[in-house]
């Protein structure tokens, strides 16, 4: 049963919503900030209400900082700005040059990108000093991010996850922009003997891959292909860059879909779309991958279009879109009514909740959790794919991707999602971070996580809602680059 979409909502009726996230918002930021001591590590996620860190990778302290910054945009209170903007020089700078993860898009773009975004958009005064800081540290960022680099047999690659070389994760569709902003800042990667590497290629390639294997289109890949499913993670053989099977880290299995990496993929491809639109085509041609001779040479292969791809900007834009509609299709068709999904579309105990799907989704019950961080995530890249379809004159799914994500939106920022208690740090309640490890606090009485907050939940809700506040100003486009 797909979204029960409202066609008749539109970001201006969404204000009030919008305003009211806002000011709850603020005291979520300045709770955090009075009681958070960065020394002992980042916010992650919370348990009862407070936020706790919790060390896998460093991933999420972008988030904190970016959070003040999207704050000060959308109601320009100066104690935002200048909150992320310290925090960011005090904080940030290991995170730029961090090697070990594949997350620079989420901490880098979110703190040095956003600051640089204010700058160039009039939102604050210019100071060449600080612009030239910001873009020094998303053009380092962006080449870190890119070094991070595993081929495949296929003659293309990707930027390999936390995990190791052999493992590309769907998440990094939305990190991925790091490369974007430092190639648009006329940076590229130094390797051996000097040899200047295109962060725009890799972009391309990452992109391409993940398309390619972490995106199912219904076509007989294996026995759960189904159109627009992800799998959280790929593995390849590194001796031979060969692709093996598909694989979850924090979903249930490798055959079902964790829904925030599917939300990751609806978002990142949407972004990477708007931002290929700007590059000219013959800036893509001419950073065609250095394995495109041996993709022309695989050209019988049943992923021959793929392997092709790399030589022609417009089937690199098409399959990408490709990847989008499907993602999104899946995600509507596979979210309960309200936008809301559960935590993964094959966990064990979703046939206890009957039709669940047919109703509004229910973070009280008492067999599977929702995910509202994914929902949240999601809802952002609908509304971009949705204008992304209009403006190529698409006037079927350009409507339904947006409506979605605006039902979607509508029931985000309302409990039981908003977090309205003043005691509560966090600000989008019923996250979940990783439900196979049993990281996720679980209340008395309850049987499954539920009430809780996370970072990058937090800070998304407040992206998608200042995208469309900005929208109801007629403030430009909200957009990382």
């Amino acid at each position: 049963m797909p979204i029960k979409v409202d066609p008749t909502l539109t970001p201006q009726k969404l204000v009030r919503a919008i305003e009211r996230l806002f000011a709850l918002s603020a005291e979520k930021i300045l709770s955090l900030e009075r009681s958070w001591n960065s020394a002992r590590g980042m916010p992650v996620f919370t348990i009862k209400g407070k936020y706790t860190t919790r060390g896998w990778t460093e991933w999420t302290q972008g988030f904190q900082f970016g959070s003040a910054l999207l704050q000060f945009d959308a109601t320009g209170e100066e104690r935002f700005l200048e909150m992320g903007r310290s925090k960011t020089v005090q904080w940030m700078a290991t995170h730029v040059s961090h090697v070990g993860v594949h997350d620079h898009g989420f901490n880098n773009v979110s703190t040095y990108g956003n600051l640089r975004r204010l700058m160039h958009e009039g939102k604050i005064a210019f100071n060449a000093g600080e612009n030239d800081f910001c873009e020094l540290a998303l053009k380092v960022s962006g080449a870190v991010q890119a070094a991070r680099w595993s081929t495949t047999a296929d003659g293309l690659g990707y930027i390999y996850s936390f995990n190791g070389p052999h493992s590309l994760f769907i998440d990094t569709m939305r990190s991925l922009r790091s490369l974007a902003v430092a190639h648009q800042l006329g940076h590229v990667l130094m390797g051996e003997r000097d040899q200047k590497i295109s962060l725009l290629r890799r972009l391309i390639e990452h992109a391409v891959t993940t398309a390619k294997y972490n995106v199912y289109y219904g076509d007989g890949r294996d026995a759960y292909d189904v159109r627009g499913r992800t799998a959280h993670e790929s593995i390849f053989n590194t001796n031979d860059g060969s692709y093996r099977c598909p694989n979850s880290q924090q979903g249930y299995s490798p055959f079902s879909t964790w829904t925030r990496g599917l939300a990751w993929a609806i978002l990142g491809f949407a972004e990477e779309l708007e931002f290929l639109a700007t590059v000219p085509d013959s800036d893509i041609r001419s950073c065609a991958c250095a394995g495109a001779d041996k993709a022309r040479r695989n050209a019988g292969s049943e992923f021959s279009e793929f392997d092709r791809a790399l030589t022609n900007p417009a089937t690199i834009r098409r399959l990408l879109l490709r990847a989008a509609m499907a993602t999104a299709d899946f995600y509507i068709e596979h979210a309960c009514a309200d936008g809301v999904p559960m935590w993964d579309t094959g966990a064990p105990n979703l046939h206890r909740l009957g039709h669940f799907q047919n109703k509004t989704a229910d973070p009280f019950n008492p067999c599977e959790p929702v995910d509202s961080s994914a929902a949240a995530i999601a809802a952002q890249g609908l509304i971009r794919l949705g204008n992304l379809c209009a403006s190529r004159g698409d006037r079927k799914r350009g409507p339904r991707y947006l409506q979605a994500g605006l039902t979607t939106a509508r029931t985000l920022f309302e409990e039981p999602y908003l977090s309205t208690h003043p005691k509560h740090q966090g600000l989008l309640l019923h996250s979940v971070y990783h439900r196979p490890n049993g990281w996720d606090y679980i209340a008395p009485r309850q049987r499954v996580p539920n009430g809780e907050s996370s970072m990058w939940g937090d800070y998304h809700a407040r992206e998608l809602a200042l995208l469309l506040l900005r929208e109801t100003r007629n403030d430009p486009y909200l957009k990382f680059f």
